[in-house]
């Protein structure tokens, strides 16, 4: 073995050193308790990615599960509107305060403390990091079962920030039918890797919509190929959710809550 430079950035050995120095999680505040930390990830934008982790954080709620959702899409929130969460979010002396959805889904969000919701967030990318750090460490969570993290999309800096600095216990990956999505959902499972994260599975978002009249599954994005794709990788299809106008209407309507998404029951179920 080479004499050790110090230089843990370039050095391919997985010492205790190493692993030490690397460790870069950040601690949980006492006034949090939380069991499981669950990412909702993907490779690009526009796939529904905040939808199924409103969805997912909504279902475990009403199944009796204390359940808060990280609004970590500094750039593009869309949490706080899905559950009909307006008000600004208060502190103590001591940590930011989370809003609570009528179902009790504990939520914290950039524009949760914008004095306009519509105000763009011009910032850099460190400076985006450090606030998704703090969402977790100065934020009064509470006891909860599980922390849903909402990814913005893509393997960036917020990305490389919550695998490096949240304790993540698994990430799920949503993806549409394109056959582009295939390459994306490939570098999202590859960075988890990387990161030494475990992936849960695969959610396809659009994956058919079903005629009100006939019954009949339109692919209207076109063929799916999530199966393939999960089997490739090895991992499990959690769940193929439909195109529902009555989900979207609900969501526009800040009522995510009152959403009936049955697609999620077996996920649901293993979580328990």
């Amino acid at each position: 073995m080479s004499e050790c430079s110090h230089d843990c950035s370039s050095c391919s050995q997985k010492c205790s050193q190493a692993q030490e120095q690397q460790s870069f999680l950040k601690p949980m505040n006492k006034y949090s308790n939380i069991k499981k930390v669950i990412g909702v990830v993907s490779g690009k934008g526009g796939v529904g990615k905040s939808l199924v982790s409103c969805l997912l954080a909504a279902k475990c709620a009403k199944a009796g599960l204390k359940v808060g959702v990280l609004d970590a899409d500094i750039t593009g929130p869309s949490v706080p509107r899905s559950f009909g969460v307006t008000d600004r979010a208060m502190q103590d002396s001591e940590c930011l305060l989370p809003n609570i959805s009528e179902g009790g889904v504990k939520i914290m969000s950039i524009n949760l403390l914008l004095e306009d919701e519509n105000a763009p967030v011009v910032w850099r990318g460190p400076v985006i990091s450090g606030v998704v750090q703090q969402f977790w460490t100065d934020v009064r969570w509470g006891d909860l079962d599980y922390l849903f993290v909402d990814m913005p999309p893509g393997t960036g800096d917020v990305a490389l920030t919550v695998f490096q600095s949240l304790p993540i216990d698994g990430i799920v990956i949503v993806s549409t039918p394109q056959e582009l999505v295939k390459m994306i959902v490939n570098k999202a499972l590859n960075m988890a890797k990387l990161m030494d994260v475990p992936v849960l599975g695969l959610i396809e978002n659009m994956s058919y919509y079903e005629c009100p009249d006939c019954g009949k599954k339109l692919e209207i994005f076109g063929k799916s190929r999530i199966d393939e794709t999960a089997e490739e990788a090895g991992l499990p299809v959690l769940a193929k959710l439909p195109i529902d106008p009555d989900i979207t209407r609900l969501v526009d309507e800040g009522r995510i809550e009152d959403a009936e998404c049955r697609e999620l029951d077996e996920f649901l179920e293993a979580l328990k």
